[in-house]
């Protein structure tokens, strides 16, 4: 169920005109040329203890995960295969080099270690489970973009 409510929101997300500033919607966070909406597991909100508890944190990346999988399937079979790339280098060279990364992968880079990423409608759809920052519970993370990655 959680995966087909996943896959409307993208949905609608893709669908759905960019902000001219950054803010929060009723869907998602937006800026210029971006949309990145946290998506709970099964349905569900982050759940804010699993920052604190460790075995609740593991537990919560692997359901993220696995509803990542499942959303990766069908959008699959919509869009082709998708690529995986990982977001260390982009975070590296923010911290590291100062470069100046574009939103929304700058802000992805910090929470999300990869992403499955398709090209459609002139549009960039990444996936990827957040759970880099300690201090935030893991979640599915879901980004639809025109800024090419970087």
């Amino acid at each position: 169920m959680s995966t087909a409510l996943h896959l409307a929101r993208i949905e609608r997300l893709c669908a759905r005109k960019f902000p001219t500033q950054p803010g929060r919607s009723d869907l998602c966070l937006g800026g210029p040329g971006y949309h990145v909406a946290e998506l709970g597991v099964d349905g569900s909100p982050a759940e804010p203890e699993a920052a604190d508890d460790p075995a609740l944190r593991e537990s919560v990346v692997e359901q993220c995960e696995a509803e990542r999988e499942g959303l990766t399937e069908l959008l699959t079979a919509r869009w082709g295969e998708p690529d995986t790339i990982g977001l260390g280098g982009v975070l590296l060279r923010t911290l590291e080099y100062g470069e100046d990364i574009p939103e929304p992968w700058a802000s992805l880079s910090a929470r999300v270690p990869d992403v499955q990423l398709w090209h459609t409608a002139g549009r960039w759809v990444a996936l990827g489970v957040a759970r880099l920052d300690p201090a935030q519970p893991p979640c599915l993370v879901a980004t639809v973009t025109d800024i090419d990655p970087p």
